[in-house]
């Protein structure tokens, strides 16, 4: 009978498979043996394989440029990074070993964009795509960057008046893009995306602002599809209307030459997953050009901001199981050494689901179990996989001198930033300003500042910048 944990991996999916292989009962995870890293840091830990990062930009890139040469395209391929996805300077370097542009998403981020340039990590040249709702800082560190010489900063316009400060606060001459907003999936709560500009104001919009001669070049249009790169009648549905934007505004705008389509190529997130990266991108740059073809338009340059995508598959983190305990007859928990919502919080938040494999006594009988976390929070669970409803992983006895350890893998992105790791936030959004209230004696309010709030350079400095 089969029965051996090893055995239920190796009938549901293909096993070995790229990232991960076994070593007699033991995980190897890119060629790494987890075990020996286990005996010398202990659990539990996270861990980035600097490698994986640049093995997924060299992918998508090879992809894009060869689609683009079978289909005679005219335009140039651009990979941008989206530093919310992992601000941490390891990442930024080993990123910027790849020939790949930049995407900012706050204030702060622009306080990183200097500390490249200020350590020779980039140059002026580099392109910096900015995204997101701009507030004044962040406008005004906008302004900065291009006010200094960096020549290719391309703010992306998220509404209608924003174009009017950098009109106050910009000195020379800079391309922009305008970001289309696009309608959500229909089991969203909302129908329209609330970031870029509505379809029916984008282009009358443009007209009024882009028409007159200005310091301002119109370069960009930005669409993006939340839930991603999909091969779905939604998200090709979404792409046309995009691409037919983009023609419409061409015809009025000469120096429109950049479509950038936003939205990331997906992550594997099951020993199961299934995705053809080539037959999509090439789906994507054929579109494109049939349409502006049959328009008899040049095509654009295409710009892609794939954040998950690219330091996704790097991560990986690693727990023991301190004990496992009988809650009734058919509920078991393996209790983690750590909590499980504070490491892994978009298991938590989103319901997301990671690789999870178990790093040792794979030949040992499989059984259904719950994984616990160490706070005392209701939600602190880990049950289900991608592709099942429950969770199995080998049975062992309390009496073995080897705990059982597990991984999740493919943790990399998102996960510090959501777990306020040594204080940093999603997208570099500081922590307000604390300010406590009390009375007096007589009854008189009073109120003091507790703590101010976060600043670039402290931040910065968590995430290893100087």
């Amino acid at each position: 009978m089969h029965n051996k944990y090893f055995d239920l991996i190796d009938q549901t999916y293909f096993f070995p498979q790229e990232g991960f292989d076994l070593e007699k009962d033991e995980l190897i995870f890119n060629g790494i043996p987890i075990m020996n890293l286990i005996q010398k840091h202990g659990t539990p830990f996270k861990m980035t394989y600097l490698p994986k990062i640049g093995d997924q930009i060299k992918k998508a890139k090879n992809a894009f440029n060869k689609s683009i040469k079978t289909e005679s395209y005219g335009g140039r391929y651009y990979y941008c990074y989206c530093t919310k996805c992992c601000h941490f300077s390891y990442v930024l370097e080993e990123v910027l070993q790849h020939d790949v542009q930049l995407e900012t998403s706050s204030a702060f981020d622009i306080d990183l964009i200097h500390s490249l340039y200020k350590n020779g990590k980039i140059d002026k040249d580099r392109i910096i795509v900015n995204n997101g709702f701009k507030t004044k800082q962040y406008l005004q560190n906008i302004a900065s960057l291009i006010n200094n010489g960096f020549k290719n900063v391309i703010p992306v316009l998220d509404n209608i008046y924003e174009l009017d400060h950098y009109e106050k606060l910009v000195t020379k001459k800079c391309k922009v893009g305008v970001r289309v907003a696009t309608e959500e999936e229909p089991r969203f709560e909302f129908y329209t995306s609330r970031l870029g500009i509505r379809n029916t104001d984008l282009i009358p919009f443009c007209k009024e602002k882009f028409k007159k001669k200005s310091k301002f070049e119109l370069y960009m249009l930005h669409f993006f599809v939340d839930t991603g790169i999909k091969d779905s009648t939604y998200y090709w549905g979404e792409l046309k209307k995009g691409v037919k934007t983009y023609i419409e505004l061409k015809k009025l705008f000469p120096s429109l030459k950049a479509i950038n389509i936003g939205g990331g190529l997906p992550i594997r997130n099951s020993l199961g997953f299934e995705y053809d990266y080539k037959y999509m991108i090439s789906q994507i740059v054929k579109i494109i050009k049939e349409a502006c073809d049959e328009e008899d338009i040049e095509e654009p340059d295409i710009f892609t901001e794939f954040g998950k995508y690219t330091v996704g598959e790097s991560g990986a983190t690693i727990f023991s199981i301190l004990e496992q305990k009988q809650q009734n007859d058919s509920e078991i928990w393996y209790m983690v050494d750590n909590s499980l919502m504070n490491t892994l919080p978009d298991s938590w938040g989103i319901a997301e689901r990671f690789i999870l494999l178990p790093i040792n006594k794979w030949y040992n009988e499989y059984r259904r179990v719950n994984i616990g976390g160490l706070t005392c929070d209701n939600s602190d669970y880990y049950n289900s996989e991608e592709q099942n409803q429950q969770l199995f992983l080998p049975a062992y006895s309390r009496n073995d001198k080897q705990p059982l350890y597990l991984g999740f893998f493919h943790t990399g992105a998102y996960q510090d930033a959501l777990s306020g790791y040594g204080g940093i936030k999603h997208c570099l959004i500081p922590s307000p300003k604390h300010i406590l209230v009390d009375r007096d004696d007589y009854g008189n309010l009073i109120d003091w500042v507790y703590n101010d709030e976060q600043n670039a350079k402290d931040m910065l400095k968590i995430l290893g910048y100087n």
